[in-house]
């Protein structure tokens, strides 16, 4: 990453009170640094729109519009030169495995401590990746196909689809983003080409198949 005198560093997360620490840790590691905030994978799409060149990224698995690598690999893909750091209260090794093996620059523990936490954002400012200690990660990971379809959708065609995962007919989706529901039927063909399926249940199980399952520390977040 280039050093430049102000970093613009978006924090996405929907708790309060994380995303409180997490500006606490930031501005002690950068302490010029610009924040910018989302609750939402809605909100934070809106965000990127907006802010071109933002410095890095630290997204919550888990808030409205994503649970799990869905939103993570839809950024990753939209926006590849953008690091991404994953903030999670799920910590099982196969998690932290699969964020270094999607692209991720980092994975910080919602459990971590602010001064473990301070010396993660500015190791990654540096450039260097971090992810916690004593994890083995393979020499060559293999692709994921889904995750490159993912990717391929255009940020539009992504909210589409997570409102096709809550249930919501063509009609509510064109009235939530304000289009024609003609508009509508075409990005949901177009999400159908790019994700390689015939119908919306296929469409949602592929979604779903880059979910988490439920962790028990997000109760005590």
């Amino acid at each position: 990453m280039v050093m430049e005198d102000t970093y613009k560093i978006i924090i996405a997360d929907d708790h309060p009170l994380f995303r409180s620490a997490l500006q606490q840790a930031v501005q002690t590691a950068v302490p010029d640094a610009q924040l910018l905030e989302a609750e939402n994978v809605n909100d934070l799409l809106k965000l990127l729109e907006l802010e071109r060149e933002p410095d890095l990224l630290l997204l919550d698995l888990k808030m409205p519009g994503a649970n799990g690598f869905s939103a993570f690999t839809h950024l990753h893909g939209q926006y590849p030169e953008l690091p991404i750091v994953v903030i999670s209260a799920s910590e099982e090794v196969s998690v932290v495995q699969k964020a270094k093996q999607l692209g991720a620059t980092g994975f910080i523990p919602k459990s971590t401590p602010l001064q473990q936490l301070v010396a993660a954002i500015q190791h990654i400012i540096e450039g260097d990746d971090w992810f916690p200690e004593g994890i083995s990660f393979s020499a060559q990971a293999e692709e994921d196909p889904l995750a490159e379809r993912l990717a391929s959708l255009t940020p539009q065609q992504y909210k589409v689809l997570v409102m096709l995962n809550e249930g919501l007919l063509n009609k509510q989706i064109a009235y939530e983003l304000n289009v024609s529901e003609a508009t509508i039927k075409a990005h949901v063909t177009a999400i159908f080409r790019k994700l390689n399926v015939k119908n919306r249940t296929q469409a949602v199980i592929a979604l779903q198949q880059l979910e988490l399952e439920p962790s028990p520390e997000d109760n005590e977040i």
